[in-house]
């Protein structure tokens, strides 16, 4: 009995933190400066013949968010300031409206929440600035309402300024800017919208859940796709762009007449060419697809004639259009590298569009392409050996 108390009195006791000791150094480090430079600046800018406090207790709790929690949407400026400020006025209004302070600290902490809930700047010391202001403090009875801009707003603009500079310079990225806290894009590849987790999908999960998450929206969704990479690494992580990319090449140059590309797309059944120099490094792609684009600047009534016209060779020194597919060819392709394992090609491929994507060595010479049938084959080879083992598992 006695033990089976002790190991559920761990579990909500002894929660773990994956934290590094680095960042707990560098978290402690930053509130014991960040409480310094507060309390310097603020001795020297509020009047403490007045008898007001130059620091208040609630920035304690402040810098214990700002510097280590800085991704919270509870750290950022304005609902520090804000809700430090605001919660302080409630909390002095509080005071003067009723006489018990057992029931004038009661209110001011709830219509504190409220008030910081409806103009979006919660921040949990909050709470504590409305409850200290209402039970008062020293110098509060003849600052009044001025207390909450000194000392307690010039406190918070003070440990804002320093949390922005400690966490910039720790490489923190802070603050997070309206973007980063409510952009649905924030990932570099967002899955296909048919393929794994969707905004939409997060977005219906999180209207289900009704309790608040000390999270940002565009931080958990970035989280969700990094786990799905890995998800992906950890299953086809083993097989490499050199395991399944076809090395036997039909390439051409810079200066390949387009007639010439166009016939060996043709005659090879290719979707794609690769562009190379003369030390068969890659300079770009050309497809069917570019040549047809070519041919819409080419003169004729139909699209056949404006093909044969952009085919042709120009009998003249001088041509007005396309006649070599480097002028044609896409600059610049996604490149990956053999040994790049393909789970990083299945973004590339679903969101980017490229159909067949060049492969390099390390010396960025040309060695391999990959293509959709390439990666589709390759994953339903890798399901198929893992069958076997998940039910031995």
């Amino acid at each position: 009995m006695m033990q089976r108390l002790f190991q559920q009195f761990r579990q909500f006791a002894f929660h773990a933190q994956d934290i590094s000791n680095r960042e707990k150094a560098r978290s402690a480090l930053g509130a014991l400066i960040g409480i310094a430079i507060t309390s310097l600046v603020c001795r020297l800018l509020i009047d403490e013949t007045a008898g007001l406090p130059f620091i208040v207790a609630p920035l304690g709790a402040s810098a214990v968010i700002l510097f280590a929690l800085p991704a919270s949407p509870l750290a950022q400026p304005w609902p520090v300031f804000g809700g430090n400020t605001l919660s302080a006025l409630v909390g002095i209004a509080c005071g003067q409206l009723f006489n018990e302070p057992m029931v004038a600290g009661m209110v001011a902490v709830g219509a504190a929440i409220a008030v910081m809930f409806w103009l979006r700047c919660l921040h949990p010391p909050g709470g504590a600035a409305a409850l200290l202001t209402a039970l008062g403090v020293p110098g509060l009875a003849t600052a009044g309402f001025g207390f909450a801009l000194a000392p307690v707003a010039i406190n918070s603009l003070v440990l804002i300024a320093a949390a922005v500079g400690y966490n910039r310079l720790c490489g923190r990225r802070y603050p997070h800017t309206v973007s980063d806290l409510t952009d649905k894009h924030v990932a570099p590849h967002r899955p296909d919208p048919h393929v794994g987790i969707t905004p939409e999908d997060l977005d219906a999960v999180l209207r289900e859940h009704t309790d608040l998450l000390d999270i940002s929206r565009g931080d958990l969704e970035e989280i969700l796709q990094k786990t799905e990479r890995h998800a992906w690494h950890r299953q086809f992580g083993a097989i490499s762009c050199g395991d399944i990319m076809s090395r036997d090449l039909v390439t051409v140059e810079f200066g390949t007449e387009i007639h010439e590309a166009w016939t060996l797309l043709r005659d090879h059944e290719l979707q794609a060419l690769p562009v190379v120099n003369r030390f068969h490094r890659l300079e770009g792609m050309v497809n069917q697809h570019d040549m047809l684009l070519a041919a819409d600047e080419a003169p004729g009534h139909g699209l056949r004639d404006r093909l044969r016209a952009i085919l042709q060779r120009s009998a003249s020194m001088h041509s007005d259009k396309a006649e070599v597919v480097g002028q044609i060819m896409v600059a610049d392709p996604v490149v990956a590298y053999e040994d790049q394992p393909i789970a990083e090609l299945i973004p590339l491929m679903c969101n980017g569009g490229a159909h067949q994507i060049p492969i390099l060595d390390r010396n960025q010479r040309l060695v391999g392409l990959v293509a959709q049938a390439d990666m589709v084959a390759a994953l339903y080879q890798a399901s198929f050996d893992a069958a076997p083992l998940r039910k031995q598992g």
